[in-house]
């Protein structure tokens, strides 16, 4: 007779309520975590099909299949040993208050990045990392942005919340510096004559090596402290038709997790993922490329905690 005390530790679906498997921690700040999981449930700056706001659970969800496997291909480490991560949970705010919603994501990062921790964030529409990007800048000052996207999110005409207007903004609050950013990925309209932001976009990305698209990152970027936000709707609609703006011609996951890889040894500071939406998906393939893309950016934080700590 099995008894309680005799069942496995789980099986693939049983309470996978966190990423990764990971048991939902509602005090992070307390915690020994090194990066804390944060789920952003806002759609509401959306101006294609909404449905971002459930975003973080289909990510979740999608991550059981990644959860098993200690050592990660082609990774050369085991991530348990070398980072402590937690998820807690999804933020909460007033329904309906675009404003509420942005107060309430800096003031939450602001304190997990003092208590020294690193933040990986799950949206949610890309309206998200505008208030992520303010917290971030009290830490570290002024960044680097590797922006993955099919758009350029630098559009003027937008309203305040508008997840098309983010990096028009980051710019003129002092955020992000422009002479070292970049946007892999781009492929629908925007004015190259002022645009200030170095493009590689989806055409030229499609017909280069990774390794070669890493050497521009790098020579972009520099030392600066760089953050990461990788829109899904970068990977072409055949590999994430999940999302509220699909365009066609975009990178494969495979290409995507090349270069992301490549970025071993940069000044990592900040990473999400964002506009998934799963009412769209098929086969969970969008909501398992987003959760797999959070993975390889906890490996890169893995390995830059790996790396000081061998110095």
């Amino acid at each position: 007779m099995t008894t309680m005390i005799d069942k496995p530790d789980y099986s693939l679906y049983s309470n996978a309520f966190g990423y990764l498997r990971q048991p939902l921690n509602f005090n992070p700040i307390a915690s020994d975590a090194d990066v804390v999981i944060l789920g952003l449930p806002f759609d509401m700056a959306t101006t294609g099909r909404s449905g971002g706001r459930m975003g973080p659970g289909a990510i979740r969800q999608a991550s059981i299949h990644l959860a098993w496997e200690e050592t990660r291909w082609p990774w050369d480490f085991k991530l348990k040993d070398h980072l402590n991560i937690v998820d807690a949970g999804d933020l909460v705010y007033d329904c309906g208050d675009s404003a509420d919603f942005t107060r309430r994501v800096e003031d939450f990062a602001t304190a997990i990045l003092d208590a020294d921790k690193g933040l990986l964030c799950f949206g949610g529409d890309h309206f998200v990392t505008l208030p992520l990007l303010r917290a971030h800048f009290k830490k570290h000052g002024k960044m680097a942005l590797l922006h993955f996207d099919a758009h350029t999110d630098t559009y003027s005409q937008g309203s305040k919340y508008d997840h098309g207007t983010m990096f028009h903004h980051a710019p003129k609050e002092g955020l992000i510096s422009t002479e070292h950013s970049i946007q892999v990925g781009i492929r629908t309209e925007y004015d190259r004559d002022t645009h200030e932001f170095q493009v590689i976009d989806a055409a030229t990305a499609n017909d280069m090596k990774a390794d070669d698209i890493v050497a521009q990152i790098k020579a972009r970027v520099g030392d600066m402290p760089l953050y990461v936000t990788f829109d899904i709707d970068c990977l072409d609609p055949a590999f994430a038709p999940g999302t509220g703006t699909p365009v066609c011609g975009g990178l494969t996951s495979d290409k995507a997790m090349k270069i992301l890889r490549g970025l071993r040894g940069m000044n990592l500071v900040g990473m999400d993922v964002v506009e998934v939406a799963p009412a769209y998906d098929s086969a969970e393939i969008t909501a398992l490329a987003g959760a797999t893309l959070g993975l390889e950016m906890l490996h890169l934080w893995a390995d830059k905690l790996r790396s000081t700590h061998n110095k």
